[in-house]
């Protein structure tokens, strides 16, 4: 099979825990460019969260964002693929939210909104300094995210839950697609639950690209970490699940690599350009 696109999650799959792209990783995505293969990053981070290396390279135009809610052209700074929560039933999920013992923030027009109070005590409840940092720096905090998404009208990408209480995280992963069912429920890291519409996500989202690109489904590798990735693997060519992901996503994978910490990715994609 000769494989002309390449998707990837970021965080747990080519980045390190310090938030870093391995050597061995960019090496193998250049040499994979280099052979006329598409490299897409496929990530719940809006396009301007992903790492700047990634995006000055000079090869890369099309991105997978928001879980898959937004697809993007960064050559004609477009969108080719949307799929959004609504404002009504965004206004729902915030009412459900607002009664539990979390924090909470969402995805708008790319770039991300949290209210003040939550905002001001995010530490608490983010103990990967890294995703503390990109949290900090990609929101808005307004004083209260209900009214703001009021004010401006129109939908939401993607909301995002953090917890302390892990048992609590483990009731609402239950819980939220009995009371949602119009919201797919998945998570990136320990501590988050991320909700996009039941019609976004990234497999779905690789096949749009697929479709626009003109490549067949077969043609493509997928590589994940979470269960946001679980789709993507699913409908990939070839699935390959990292050392570290989660049980339910290797079952999901055609293949298990090495970890994010031993830069898994290149290790398959070595193979592949041999």
């Amino acid at each position: 099979m000769k494989y002309k696109l390449i998707a990837f999650d970021l965080d747990g799959t080519l980045l390190d825990s310090k938030k870093r792209i391995p050597p061995e990783n960019m090496a193998a995505l250049c040499a994979a460019a280099e052979q006329g293969m598409y490299i897409v990053p496929a990530t719940g981070r809006i396009y301007t969260g992903m790492p700047e290396q990634l995006r000055r390279l000079p090869f890369l135009r099309w991105c997978v964002t928001v879980n898959g809610a937004y697809v993007y052209d960064a050559q004609e700074d477009k969108a080719i693929h949307r799929e959004e929560i609504s404002q009504t039933l965004a206004l729902r999920v915030i009412d459900y939210m607002d009664e539990k013992a979390l924090i909470y923030d969402c995805y708008k027009d790319n770039w991300g909104y949290m209210d003040r109070r939550f905002y001001e005590h995010a530490a608490e409840f983010m103990p990967d300094k890294g995703i503390l940092d990109l949290l900090i720096r990609l929101r808005t905090p307004v004083d209260s995210l209900r009214e703001y998404l009021l004010q401006s009208g129109g939908g939401v990408q993607k909301l995002q839950m953090y917890f302390t209480d892990m048992e609590e995280r483990a009731r609402q992963l239950r819980r939220l697609p009995e009371i949602f069912p119009e919201l797919s429920v998945t998570s990136s890291v320990k501590n988050n639950i991320e909700l996009n519409s039941a019609a976004a996500n990234k497999g779905a989202a690789l096949a749009a690209l697929c479709s626009h690109l003109g490549i067949a489904m077969e043609e493509t590798i997928a590589f994940g970490d979470g269960t946001n990735d679980v789709t993507m693997l699913r409908a990939a060519g070839l699935g390959v699940a990292m050392g570290n992901a989660a049980p339910e996503v290797k079952a999901a994978a055609g293949r298990v690599t090495e970890d994010n910490e031993h830069a898994g990715v290149a290790r398959v994609l070595k193979e592949i350009l041999l």
